[in-house]
């Protein structure tokens, strides 16, 4: 060492040193448990978003690493020790001013301890909506973060005003980027939005849970069309009904809104107005993974008419499944349908343009096949557990190594 200082064989640095890497990498992963948010206390197991827990199914199956997932709760909740295959799981109380009222600092600080206490050798924040990233960014410990919805990319497509969630968040990310020692994008987009704070950067997308590869396709005979997001200014659901309402009747078609929404929203109020006067549109809800899998069976085509957007998962999930896709040329969604191979893509604010794309699917069933296939390949090959989790090990690997 150039300090002359003598190293502890035990240590990482030791053995990067020592010209080999370390057999297993002890790794933080800090992933919100989604029945804090939603006020699920009395639930008995975590909630995790798909793709986090997509990832954990491709990491427990490894050897070279020992996972450690840490989630804060506002109100004390049950919890295993254990998920999965041997992963080990920490749910801390950080009390109930460890939301955005307390600007996660509480909850920061809470996983702070426990990072001491584990002494991983990588903290890794999954996304920065919450507090996620600035649990690891502020953990002293060589971490990375993950992107999922670029805040600041959403707060400004919003106008967001002083002092509301999407304002806070875009700052609080802005912190968290330009503390941490590397940002892992799931798409182009991503690398984009953080040019100028990150100090490195990976590009890898999400995984995508094996079920999804196993759905054994049965399509409606009439067109029944399925866009799986929740009911936001964001997903752009009323231009969309607007743009096939032309269809409806010509087609047959029915639209189907799988995802939650807000009922004091003024805009979830006026899509309930436009379902109202749209009887070939039905909004079932949330689709919990049964439902999901069962939907994605038998839609015609997956449609996502996004205003903005990184790494959806519901596209991803569609091309595993084998479903055709119809969605917005914004963002990550790119990156991730190329136009006329794995899909179609079209333009969110333009009326007639996304009801051409539908209809040229509609017209040519072969073709819609075609893309579907050519997806479902694509997935097979960059979007597996197995394969993502490889992708960040070598990540956790390569950051180690810069640390030093």
């Amino acid at each position: 060492m150039a300090s002359g200082r003598r190293a502890n064989p035990c240590s990482v640095s030791a053995r990067f040193e020592q010209g080999r890497y370390m057999k297993t990498l002890r790794v933080a992963m800090i992933i919100p448990d989604n029945r804090d948010e939603r006020r699920q206390y009395e639930l008995n197991e975590p909630q995790f978003g798909p793709a986090p827990t997509a990832l954990l199914m491709g990491l427990q199956e490894r050897e070279d690493i020992e996972l450690h997932v840490l989630a804060t709760t506002r109100r004390p909740m049950t919890a295993p020790e254990k998920i999965g295959k041997g992963i080990h799981y920490h749910l801390l109380d950080a009390g109930p001013f460890a939301g955005l009222s307390g600007v996660y600092l509480p909850a920061v600080l809470r996983l702070r301890r426990e990072i001491q206490r584990l002494q991983p050798d990588v903290v890794h924040g999954q996304g920065t909506e919450r507090y996620c990233a600035l649990g690891a960014a502020f953990s002293g410990k060589p971490n990375l973060v993950t992107i999922h919805g670029n805040m600041r990319a959403i707060a400004r497509l919003h106008r967001a005003r002083p002092f509301t969630y999407l304002w806070i968040t875009a700052r609080l990310e802005s912190l968290a980027l330009r503390r941490t020692g590397g940002v892992l994008c799931l798409t182009r987009h991503s690398l984009r939005e953080v040019q100028g704070l990150a100090k490195k950067t990976w590009l890898l997308p999400n995984a995508v849970d094996p079920e999804f590869f196993q759905v054994q396709r049965q399509p409606s005979t009439r067109p029944w069309i399925v866009c799986p997001a929740n009911i936001v200014v964001l997903k752009n659901h009323l231009k969309l009904i607007d743009a096939l309402a032309p269809l409806a009747k010509t087609y047959g078609l029915t639209l189907v809104f799988a995802g939650g929404g807000n009922p004091r929203d003024p805009y979830f109020q006026a899509f309930k107005q436009r379902l109202a006067q749209n009887p070939w549109c039905q909004h079932e809800g949330f689709w919990n993974r049964p439902q999901l899998l069962e939907g994605l069976s038998k839609a015609t085509m997956v449609i996502l008419p996004s205003l903005e957007d990184n790494c959806p998962m519901a596209i991803l999930e569609a091309m595993a499944a084998g479903v055709p896709v119809a969605a917005s040329h914004v963002g990550g969604i790119p990156d991730l349908i190329e136009d006329g191979v794995t899909g179609v893509l079209f333009d969110p604010l333009q009326e007639e343009c996304i009801r051409q794309r539908v209809q040229m699917l509609l017209d040519q069933p072969e073709w819609r096949n075609q893309l579907a296939v050519a997806a479902r390949r694509k997935a097979q090959e960059h979007h597996t557990p197995r394969v993502v989790a490889a992708g960040h090990m070598n990540i956790y690997r390569e950051l180690l190594e810069s640390s030093l």
